[in-house]
This record gives C-alpha cells, structure tokens and sequence, in this order.
C-alpha cells in the first residue's frame, strides 16, 4: 500500500511540475532599430520598440537607461500582462554625425540573464542643405 502511495504521490509531483510556471518572459519584434540616413530637421528622433510578455506571469520593467544624455527613453509604468505587448520609446537628440547607441531595459524577464536586454539604436543624421531662393539657379548652356 505505501509504495502505491509513493507511486501515486511522484505521478503526482511530475504532473505539478510540468504546470508549474515559467514567468514573465519578453520578446523584443527587434533589438536594433537603424534610422538610416536621416535629415535633422526633417525627422524628430522618436522610434519605437515594441515587445510581448510571452510568459505566464506579469512583465515588469523596472529601468531603461541610454548610455549618452543625448538619447532619452520612456519605458511603461504598468505591467505588462501575460500576451500582451508594450513599448519602449527613444528619443535621440538628432545631433549631426553617426549614431550608435545602447539601450539597457532591466525587467523581470526569465528568459533573459538577470532580466537585462540591451537594445541599440544605430544610423547617421545629416544636415539638410540649405537653399538660398535668392541664389541664381545655375543653367547649362545651350549646345
């Protein structure tokens, strides 16, 4: 009778431990977001990364830090609910030059170390060419 017991007892705890949940977990619809060639003036800096709590627990994120003062991200004050999506906007100042920046978003994700993901934010802004109205229009001459 004991070793039924026992037997039913082990069914039993492998059953619970194959319900037993995973958390929160993020996934991220992409870690870079390249700006390409952009013209400052002509594009105000503001992209978007948009995430999933692919997990089974409430998504928390609890920083989200630049590595300059010239890039300001918003991270989402609620959780994020289990199959729900949210997002996390950057601001970069647009200052002319190459950009290459990290994001770094620390959560309570499991699927990730320490619930540490480093996003990157790359392209170069370059100043539009300015057109003087005034200025004569240079012409070919007729052949």
């Amino acid at each position: 009778m004991m070793k039924k017991l026992l037997g039913l007892f082990a069914i039993v705890m492998m059953g619970a431990s194959g319900m037993a949940q995973t958390g929160p977990k993020i996934e991220f619809k992409a870690e870079t977001i390249d700006y390409g060639t952009v013209s400052k003036g002509d594009d105000s800096g503001l992209r978007v990364f948009e995430f999933t709590n692919t997990g089974d627990a409430e998504l928390v994120i609890n920083d989200v830090k630049s590595s300059c003062g010239c890039t300001v991200p918003s991270k989402p004050t609620e959780p994020i609910l289990p199959g729900k999506t949210g997002k996390i906007e950057v601001q970069y100042n647009m200052n002319p030059g190459p950009i290459s920046k990290t994001i770094t978003v620390t959560s309570n994700a499991t699927n990730k170390q320490e619930g540490i993901i480093l996003l990157k934010i790359s392209g170069n802004v370059v100043v539009k060419e300015e057109v003087n109205p005034l200025e004569k229009k240079k012409t070919l001459p007729n052949s």
